[in-house]
């Protein structure tokens, strides 16, 4: 998998929020019990991140803190024993975990958080995103867009498919008007008057 492209929906763009998890990731080898729990926000690739280190021979659990906690910690074991790295992805962290031995070591796990996108990867989300929907943004959307937009990955997605419904609703490209009138919808014309 491409982790740079911007066309391909299973691409990853790599930033600030996320370049220090991949190098992580790459050297699992370093991770305290062969395991490790990755946080992060919602819609910001927890999951793709998950199916690109099960490429890497990372054995993979999603929404770990939905799982019965005494197969966590059998799987916990496992890894320990048969030497193969365990990745637990998890919408948030610490999650409750009455079992006092699981809790323990997981706390002693390697402990992975996707951050806050800066201007730069915020840039490179909306164009990635914009290119996975076919969605031709007009010259200037990202200088235009990112001082004014919510720096969360849902709030980026968002968005991009507001810009992208109003662009076909009004059989228009998606230029300055379109941004605007998306913005307007996402957050409010006060808000935007403010930025």
């Amino acid at each position: 998998m491409d982790l740079r492209g911007r066309s391909d929906p299973e691409s990853i763009v790599i930033g600030n929020a996320n370049r220090a998890i991949y190098e992580a990731l790459m050297d699992h080898a370093a991770w305290p019990f062969r395991t490790a729990v990755l946080t992060g926000p919602d819609r910001s690739g927890k999951s793709l991140i998950g199916k690109w280190a099960s490429g890497q021979g990372v054995a993979v659990i999603d929404d770990a803190e939905r799982e019965d906690e005494t197969d966590l910690f059998h799987r916990w074991n496992a890894a320990q024993e048969s030497g193969e790295p365990l990745l637990l992805i998890s919408n948030r962290q610490p999650w409750d975990i009455s079992l006092p031995d699981l809790r323990s070591r997981l706390g002693g796990s390697l402990q992975l958080e996707i951050g806050t996108p800066d201007d730069d990867m915020v840039a490179q989300l909306i164009e990635s995103m914009a290119a996975q929907r076919g969605l031709s943004l007009s010259e200037g959307a990202t200088a235009y867009l990112v001082p004014r937009i919510e720096r969360s990955f849902s709030g980026i997605e968002r968005l991009v498919e507001v810009i992208d419904r109003l662009s076909l609703e009004r059989k228009t490209p998606a230029t300055m008007s379109v941004w605007r009138d998306a913005l307007d919808q996402i957050q409010g014309p006060e808000q935007q008057r403010l930025l």
